[in-house]
């Protein structure tokens, strides 16, 4: 079991940017499919974007463009830019359960094995 711990939220402006990080304890990133999901209050969790154990990555329609995933070993990352008030929400990182080794099941929040308490992310208008 991989214990994560988010971090890096706050409150911006319509247009900022924020970046947010993910520290895992317990193991490495290059053996899981990691991503972040998030939840608004009222709303139904749903991905954001996710990355494979190669590198290659995934991003909701509403992410593409201004949210950027990376990870370094043991530390995942949420680059977001242009932020807009409907990005409010608590982000969580999660390792995501597999079929074929480093391949996320999605959606990724249906099938997160560890994930953290999240961190807020607060856009003003």
């Amino acid at each position: 079991q991989v214990t994560l711990v988010e971090s890096g939220g706050g409150s911006v402006q319509a247009g900022g940017s924020l970046r947010v990080s993910c520290v895992a304890s317990g193991g490495t990133y290059s053996n899981y499919c990691v991503g972040w999901f998030r939840r608004a209050p009222g709303k139904e969790r749903e991905d954001v974007a996710s990355i494979t154990i190669d590198g290659t990555t995934t991003y909701a329609d509403f992410a593409k463009g201004r949210f950027t995933i990376s990870k370094a070993e043991n530390t995942l990352y949420l680059q977001m830019d242009s932020l807009k008030p409907e990005d409010t929400a608590m982000y969580h990182c999660a390792t995501v359960q597999s079929r074929v080794r480093g391949q996320c099941m999605y959606p990724i929040w249906r099938f997160r094995a560890d994930w953290g308490q999240g961190t807020q992310v607060t856009v003003s208008s």
